[in-house]
């Protein structure tokens, strides 16, 4: 079933609550009529977003000059613990369900708003997971072959917050399977942070829902959980991902800095915290620009608590927050978000698929 309406505001359908209309929106609750509009669209030649959950997105305030395909498919089937879920299947719905079978993989992945087929594009993680960890295959329309294939995880080429479907709107992301361990335990919790929260020791295991409860409640402490009284939740979640550095770059930063986290990578590289970043920059949790602002309670994300706010505010904040931090450390950050009709340089242009 299609349900296509005409200059729908696409600020209703993200979790920022920013974006101006789309020419065209339609909502595919099947794999057939997805595959059908999207391919439709194209041999017209009309420009094509695919939406999921609208966590991920940040629509400019002109909104699409085109056809704008909702992700709204549903379907799970488990199996052996290999669990395969529709695109359009709500994550967080996905993560309950897995705890509740005793299926552990995607425990500390609670709470992240959003829906299935946004997951591998992003190779989505939290609290010491990734899918990457999990997936065992993702079913695409592919845009350029005109056809469905099917992705091992080599195939995903899977990185840190990245896969080979990001930045490309080749893929379409149809179902994905995650292949899950039945134990009825978390897997070993790496996080320190959420290990104190459970008073067990870094690679010590929990009862499933002991891991999803104590993850829930973090996130909601520092506003990532959706909730419609907390403006701090109007946000993309983490705006910024932490960065990966090289070993020059990490000297340089030593040379500017101390104290800064540091996690060892693959090829000799080390992650630091975006969030320490900010802060140690200037930019404390709530500082605003205009009607947007940083959350009151985590500076990784960016929120638009009132109703003045435009894409527009929100890229100015963006941006003063990367040339700060570029300025006081020589780290230049990276936005998480996918960006539709805008970006962070001064050239615009829609990429990437959406969250």
């Amino acid at each position: 079933m299609n349900v296509r309406c005409q200059d729908v505001l696409l600020a209703g359908y993200t979790t920022l609550r920013l974006g101006g209309p789309a020419r065209t929106f339609i909502e595919a609750s099947t794999e057939d009529a997805l595959v059908e509009q999207v391919r439709a669209a194209d041999e017209a030649g009309e420009p094509v977003l695919v939406l999921g959950g609208g966590s991920n997105l940040v629509v400019c305030d002109e909104g699409f000059p085109g056809t704008v395909v909702r992700v709204s498919t549903r379907g799970v089937t488990i199996s052996n613990g290999l669990v395969t879920a529709q695109a359009g299947e709500e994550w967080d719905a996905l993560v309950a369900r897995t705890v509740a079978e005793g299926l552990s993989g995607i425990e500390c992945l609670s709470g992240i708003p959003g829906r299935v087929g946004a997951t591998p594009i992003q190779n989505v993680g939290a609290y010491g997971q990734d899918v990457s960890e999990t997936i065992a295959g993702v079913r695409v329309y592919d845009r350029r072959e005109r056809r469905v294939r099917a992705f091992t995880p080599a195939e995903c080429a899977f990185t840190y917050r990245h896969s080979v479907f990001k930045g490309d709107d080749r893929y379409v992301v149809l179902s994905v399977s995650f292949q899950l361990e039945e134990t009825g335990e978390s897997r070993p919790v790496k996080y320190a942070e959420l290990a104190r929260r459970l008073g067990v020791e870094p690679g010590g295991a929990v009862p499933l829902q002991d891991a999803r409860d104590a993850v829930l409640a973090l996130r909601r402490g520092k506003g990532m959980v959706l909730d419609p009284d907390d403006p701090d939740t109007r946000s993309a979640g983490s705006f910024f991902t932490n960065p990966v550095l090289t070993e020059e770059e990490l000297r340089l930063l030593s040379e500017r800095a101390e104290g800064f986290p540091a996690f060892p990578e693959p090829g000799g590289r080390t992650k630091t915290s975006a969030a320490w970043l900010i802060d140690r920059a200037g930019f404390a949790k709530g500082h605003a620009r205009g009607p947007v602002r940083l959350s009151t309670k985590h500076t990784l994300a960016l929120t638009n608590p009132g109703p003045e706010g435009t894409a527009r505010d929100l890229l100015a904040l963006a941006r003063e927050i990367r040339e700060g931090v570029r300025e006081a450390f020589g780290v230049t950050l990276v936005n998480e978000p996918v960006f539709v009709g805008l970006s962070l340089e001064e050239t615009a242009g829609a990429e990437g698929l959406p969250g």
